[in-house]
């Protein structure tokens, strides 16, 4: 199936590895132009080379941490400046430490907001100029399931991660009508290093095996075993398209059932 995306150019940040990396490489699978950040130059290399030899769409390499505030504007220019155009902007950072609620300064919790919701902000902000110039584009933030349904023990993350739903959906009102959809993924259990360090934090906490804590975690989930970074590659692709061109405003779970509410 042709989804239409060939030519286009897309950013896609914390890319090097993990959701970020799936997202990158699902996009330059339909021949999109992806540029790619990073702060570890090595894996930032490899996935640059893996994009490469794909033979589909080009990729642009930028050893930069997305969560310096003067990041997301040397990312959208060199995005433009590249491939001429800016079409699908995808947010992703990493995620903040594991704690309880007093576990928690203020530092801490300034940390967490500048890592998810302030590195967004900047993002868009930079992006949505672009898209609205050439009458359109796609907005995706890689958030949780934590967003929907507060998961213990990630008082940081929940909180800073559901303020960029509200942000999400606030954009995706102001932008409906200028072309430029804006989409929040909320991914649940997706073995990435991110799962594999709350796992080993989670098991040394409770003094189980690793193995134990991971098996606890299959267990809450419905279809029985974590997710593929790519199966969360494979909705912002489709959501990029012309396919899932009446969806937007949306937060969509990537979480084998795992969210037990139904709103």
């Amino acid at each position: 199936m042709d989804l239409g995306l060939e030519g286009k150019a897309a950013l896609v940040t914390a890319s090097s590895k993990g959701l970020g990396k799936a997202a990158a490489v699902g996009l330059a699978k339909e021949g999109v132009n992806v540029v790619t950040c990073a702060r570890g130059e090595e894996a930032l290399r490899q996935t640059e080379a893996e994009i490469r030899a794909l033979g589909r769409g080009e990729v642009e390499a930028l050893a930069l941490d997305v969560s310096d505030s003067a990041s997301p504007a040397k990312l959208v220019a060199k995005t433009v400046e590249r491939f001429g155009r800016l079409d699908i902007l995808v947010c992703n950072a990493g995620g903040p430490p594991p704690g309880p609620f007093m576990k928690f300064k203020d530092d801490d919790w300034q940390m967490a907001l500048n890592l998810n919701l302030m590195t967004t902000i900047r993002l868009c902000r930079e992006a949505i100029p672009h898209m609205q110039r050439q009458g359109g584009g796609r907005i995706f933030t890689i958030t949780s399931m934590g967003a929907k349904q507060p998961l213990d023990n990630l008082v940081l993350s929940n909180v800073s991660r559901a303020g960029v739903t509200a942000l999400v959906k606030t954009l995706a009102n102001e932008l409906a009508s200028e072309n430029i959809r804006v989409n929040n993924i909320m991914p649940g259990i997706i073995y990435t290093d991110r799962i594999q360090f709350l796992i080993e934090n989670d098991a040394e906490s409770r003094n189980v095996t690793v193995e134990e804590a991971k098996a606890t975690r299959e267990k809450d989930i419905p279809l029985g075993r974590m997710g593929r970074p790519e199966e969360l590659g494979n909705l912002i692709v489709f959501l990029a398209s012309e396919a899932g061109s009446y969806i937007t405003g949306a937060s969509i779970a990537v979480d084998g059932g795992r969210i037990k509410g139904l709103f």
